[in-house]
């Protein structure tokens, strides 16, 4: 399968960035992300057999999937697009046919970007057009993280493929993952440009500490509801309520529970300092998220607080913070425009220095979801 193949049909899926409000869509809170102009690149083409060929060529491998029995696989990538086959079957059963699909990407893998609601919801996209299945958006993006909850394990929120799907040009998304509706944020950054700095330290999100995090804040709730059953999710809990089980619950599970409250409420001042541009405000914002992403509820590593750190030194830098689930990825940062080549330049060499590996650095602007 090569890509001078012709195909019925090409789809562009992007990555996305968050530009505020991590680690709460999965309890119930406010985000800020967005579509990017990295993307994953899919060309589809009907075969007329039982079988997709699925061919990757940025890792240079590929894979058949028998439709008729779909197992999961031992290599978590092919899970992503099986598990998307598989829950469209579910709403629309026996709608996939057999087909190939030629897949290219200029997203970088594991740096936060969200890589994997990409290559779901461009599955899902692709498929949906090529055989006429009728799916809504919202089942497009429910269907995909259903795929990376039970075929690839990572008990996922829904932010990411609602970004990808949903995303506007120059618009951020103020979704409230507990209702799912979202108002679109105009985003104008000035002589200010997004750098996110990846710090090449892989994480693995299945097997890392993500889900330990969901069970901490859901004990958290377990007491909290015992007093205040008024609540359903933490952020729907104030900090000054949070702050009443200081001594009820383990000091673990309380900083969880904090650091996902006021997070909320960052959020919500983030959209507030965007609305009347300003960006000093949105940038002291992030310095705040990162401070509690890596105090309170321990999702940072050494090469990530570096990053954060080193950027304090330059007025030119608003704001900087981790983002995705932690562990590695990116830092994301607001650079003056006319700083991002010396900035890029002077950390880089710092960072080298500190950890012996090279960071890559990855200008992105706001863009639009999922296209055919």
């Amino acid at each position: 399968m090569n890509k001078n193949d012709s195909y019925d049909l090409v789809v562009k899926s992007p990555g996305r960035i968050n530009l505020i409000g991590e680690h709460v869509d999965y309890n119930g809170g406010h985000v800020l992300p967005g579509a990017i102009d990295k993307k994953i690149t899919l060309k589809f083409k009907k075969n007329n057999t039982n079988s997709a060929t699925v061919y990757s060529k940025n890792i240079d491998s590929q894979f058949t999937i028998d439709l008729s029995n779909l197992n999961r696989s031992t290599i978590e990538w092919h899970n992503y697009i099986i598990g998307v086959i598989y829950y469209i079957n579910i709403l629309k059963p026996k709608s996939v046919k057999g087909f190939d699909c030629y897949i290219d990407s200029n997203l970088p893998l594991g740096s936060g970007v969200s890589s994997s609601a990409a290559l779901e919801c461009g599955i899902a996209k692709g498929l949906n057009e090529l055989f006429i299945i009728g799916l809504t958006d919202i089942e497009i993006i429910n269907l995909s993280k259903d795929a990376e909850h039970t075929m690839v394990g990572t008990k996922c929120g829904i932010m990411d493929q609602f970004a990808v799907v949903k995303g506007e040009k120059n618009n951020l998304l103020l979704l409230n993952c507990k209702t799912n509706d979202y108002e679109t944020i105009k985003v104008d950054f000035g002589d200010y440009k997004l750098v996110l700095l990846n710090t090449n330290v892989s994480h693995n999100l299945a097997s890392s500490e993500y889900n330990v995090r969901r069970s901490e804040c859901e004990t958290a709730m377990e007491t909290i509801k015992a007093k205040y059953n008024e609540y359903e999710y933490l952020c729907d809990v104030e900090p000054q309520i949070i702050k009443e089980f200081k001594n009820l619950l383990p000091e673990k599970i309380y900083n969880r529970a904090l650091y996902v409250s006021k997070e909320n409420q960052r959020t919500l001042k983030a959209v507030e300092a965007i609305k009347r541009n300003d960006l000093d405000a949105l940038g002291g914002l992030l310095y705040k998220s990162h401070e509690g992403l890596s105090n309170l509820y321990e999702v940072s590593c050494n090469e990530l607080d570096f990053l954060v750190d080193c950027s304090k030194k330059y007025d030119q830098i608003l704001g900087a913070r981790m983002m995705g689930g932690g562990f590695g990825g990116c830092t994301i940062n607001i650079i003056h425009k006319d700083f991002v080549d010396n900035l890029i330049e002077e950390i880089s060499y710092a960072y080298r220095n500190e950890f012996s590996i090279d960071l890559t650095p990855i200008a992105v602007h706001i863009d639009d979801g999922v296209k055919i």
